[in-house]
Formats: C-alpha cells, sequence, structure tokens
C-alpha cells in the first residue's frame, strides 16, 4: 500500500480530505493506529456492506469511551447510537410523526421563512455571507419550529449546537472532551428538560408533545431516551442541513456553468441536491464498532475495533460512478450514500432535501448572476471532521 496522510483531528487535512479518499478507494480497507485499531472503509461496496451489517458493525458505543458517557446522550441510546430492537423501537417512535405528510406540511414555512432571510441578505448590499444569513440560520428555525421550541430561543440553543458539534469534532474518540463542550452539553440538556416538561404541562401539536405522550402513556420511552433523543433530533436537523446549503453554494460558485443550467431549468434543483451530497456531503462519515472478528473487503478486522465508513470518499468511488471527481447537477441515477444505509438510512433526508432545495432554488432565483467574492480564497472550514461544513462562504448578488 502506498504511502498516505489522514489525520481527521488535522485542520490541514480537514480542509481537503478528498486526495487521502482518492487513494482509500483504490484499496482494501486499511487498518490504521490511530490511538487505537481503526479501520478505514472508503470503497463504495465495502461502505455499502458495512452500513448494511448491524449484526457485525454495531452503532452502539462502547461504554470506555468518554463521549459514550459524557455527550450530549449521556450514555442513553439513541436511533444513532443504537441497535434493533432499541433501534427498531426508537425510530418506529419518531417515525410515528416525522412523516412524509407533516414533512410537506412544512413547505410553506420553509420558503416564508427563506425568503425573510433573503429580504435581510439584500438590504446589506450587494454582497452577503450565505453562512451567516442562511445556512446556519434557516435550517435551526426550522427544527425548532418542529421540535416547539420559542423563537426567541433559537440563537441561544444554536450556539449551544456549534458548540456540541464543534468540540466533538475536535475530540479523539478515546479523549476526555473539552471544558467548553461540557457545558454546552449541560446547557442543552437541561434546556430540553425543563422544555420536556412544559409539553408535559401544555402539550402542543409538535414533535416533542409526540414524544412525551410516548412515554407518558405506554412508557415506551424510558426519560433519558426520551431526553436524548429531544437533543439528537435539534444536532441532526441543525448542522447537517446547515452544511448542505453551505457545501452545495460553494460547489455551484466554482461550476457556474451548473448554475446556468438550474437557472434555466429549475426542475433540475432535486437533482442538484443529490449530487450535492455525493460531491462534497455534509456528513463524510460515520463509526461502527466491530462486535466479532470479520473480514471487509479482504482485510481481517478484528473485535472491538472502531470502523470508520467513509461515506465521502465512497460518493467518490470511480467503481461506482463515472467522472467522480465532476460536479454534475444532471447526474443520474445518483445512489450516493450520503444520507447512510440499511437502518440507519437518515430519517431527516425528506426535510433536509427540501430545506435544501429550498434555500439553494430560491437563492438562484432572487440572485440570478450571484459568485464568489473571493474564487481564489482557500474555504474555512469548522472543527470536526464527521460533519464537513464553512465557517464563512462570501457571496456577491449584483
Amino acid at each position: 500500500m502506498s504511502e498516505f496522510y489522514f489525520n481527521p483531528w488535522d485542520p490541514v487535512f480537514r480542509a481537503d480530505p478528498y486526495p487521502a479518499y482518492r487513494t482509500l478507494v483504490q484499496e482494501p480497507p486499511r487498518l490504521m493506529p490511530l490511538g487505537e485499531t481503526i479501520a478505514l472503509v472508503a470503497r463504495y461496496r465495502d461502505a455499502d456492506a458495512v452500513l448494511r451489517n448491524h449484526e457485525h458493525f454495531s452503532s452502539v458505543r462502547p461504554a470506555k469511551l468518554p463521549l459514550a458517557q459524557r455527550g450530549p446522550f449521556a450514555g442513553a441510546l439513541t436511533m444513532l447510537t443504537s441497535d434493533p430492537p432499541v433501534h427498531t423501537r426508537l425510530r418506529r417512535l419518531v417515525s410515528r410523526d416525522f412523516t412524509p405528510r407533516r414533512i410537506l406540511e412544512l413547505e410553506p414555512r420553509i420558503r416564508a421563512i427563506t425568503e425573510s432571510l433573503l429580504i435581510n441578505a439584500v438590504d446589506r448590499g450587494g454582497e452577503f455571507d450565505v453562512m451567516a444569513e442562511i445556512a446556519d440560520t434557516l435550517p435551526v428555525m426550522v427544527i425548532a419550529e418542529l421540535l416547539g421550541v420559542p423563537a426567541d430561543n433559537y440563537e441561544t440553543f444554536k450556539r449551544w449546537s456549534d458548540a456540541v458539534v464543534a468540540g466533538a469534532g475536535r475530540t479523539q474518540p478515546w479523549e476526555e472532551p473539552p471544558p467548553e463542550f461540557l457545558e454546552a452539553v449541560a446547557a442543552l440538556r437541561s434546556y430540553f428538560a425543563e422544555n420536556i416538561e412544559e409539553r408535559r404541562r401544555r402539550p402542543g401539536k409538535d414533535l416533542v408533545s409526540a414524544l412525551v405522550a410516548a412515554h407518558d402513556d405506554s412508557e415506551a420511552l424510558s426519560a433519558e431516551e426520551l431526553l436524548a433523543l429531544v437533543v439528537l433530533l435539534l444536532l441532526a436537523g441543525n448542522e447537517t442541513t446547515t452544511n448542505l446549503i453551505g457545501n452545495g453554494m460553494l460547489a455551484l460558485g466554482r461550476n457556474p456553468g451548473q448554475v446556468d443550467l438550474l437557472r434555466r431549468d429549475p426542475a433540475l434543483i432535486p437533482r442538484a441536491i443529490e449530487e450535492i451530497v455525493r460531491y462534497d456531503g455534509p456528513v463524510q462519515g460515520t463509526v461502527r464498532f466491530t462486535t466479532a472478528a470479520t473480514n471487509v473487503g479482504g482485510t481481517a478486522i478484528p473485535a472491538g475495533a472502531v470502523v470508520f465508513v467513509l461515506l465521502a470518499a465512497a460518493n467518490r468511488d470511480p467503481a461506482k460512478f463515472d467522472e467522480p471527481e465532476k460536479f454534475d447537477v444532471t447526474r443520474t441515477p445518483n445512489e450516493h450514500l450520503g444520507f447512510g444505509n440499511g437502518i440507519h438510512f437518515c430519517l431527516g433526508a425528506p426535510l433536509a432535501r427540501m430545506e435544501g432545495a429550498i434555500a439553494i432554488g430560491s437563492i438562484i432565483a432572487r440572485f440570478p448572476n450571484f459568485r464568489l467574492a473571493d474564487p481564489a480564497a482557500r474555504p474555512a472550514y469548522k472543527g470536526s471532521f464527521f460533519l464537513r461544513g464553512l465557517t464563512e462562504l462570501r457571496m456577491i448578488t449584483e
């Protein structure tokens, strides 16, 4: 195997991991001694196989990992960190109220929020920061409304959410998390514990009220699971869609010919969202833990290993995609793994797709001649590897 550099906790590496991915997709999974045995799974067929095999590749974080006990879920199992039958029960409970119809009902509100944000951006002149004005704000407002959180609390728990994601992204699995991470976790959990009690006293039509009812009526959710689920929904619904919008606008800004296609035929925008998720997805990878010694793609992986399933690498595997390094909004079929696969396929994918399509479609419609303010500038990324997102993206609108 050729020598290459892979360190997801190095900001320089995080800024552009794709050269390493190009090497990894040509090879069987690698075992690397990054504190513990870590298996890097990058080829599409291998990543897909791992995602579909929850018996050998568990989502349950080992209790010995500090983040498992001191993270935002405080050791409680969630849809993200559980296997069947617990995962089946939790996902069924959330799916009952997180339905396609419920998501579709949000469309007018998402459009109204987007329009309001764009009007504010216009008022600032001919240049604006897509992240600050649109991408950082829209998703957290939408998920907050879905959860039933008062509007005047958006900015506060957005700040907590960002601190949790950044702290987790900078912390290796076997390290103690930083103080600012622990403070944000405590604040976030305290806020939603109070919010849950408020919904118990005064139930509404929001998702938190529905989950509280599931806990109270049949004890289908423990108190710990209820709190962990609400926190998960906020974190997942906030950061990932923010990054989808930001990464998408960067890719479009670098490929004006693709913007022309979307301007001429807005019906291509849903395809463009899928291509954004494939080309530079908001979620670069996910983690599994081997329950027994196993073999993936010809590589023997010991029991108890940490498995990094590199979704973003698999999404550029030339064995699966023609011209994988090309950003092509007309690409079809586009069977990317950006939303995962198997039992853990992203429950929020329909909402993320809708928000991304509305936000990006609205920007293109309102600013048909938009361009990157500084095409030669190197983008600055947040302090997380698995969640890939920009800190700033300045656009010129005139």
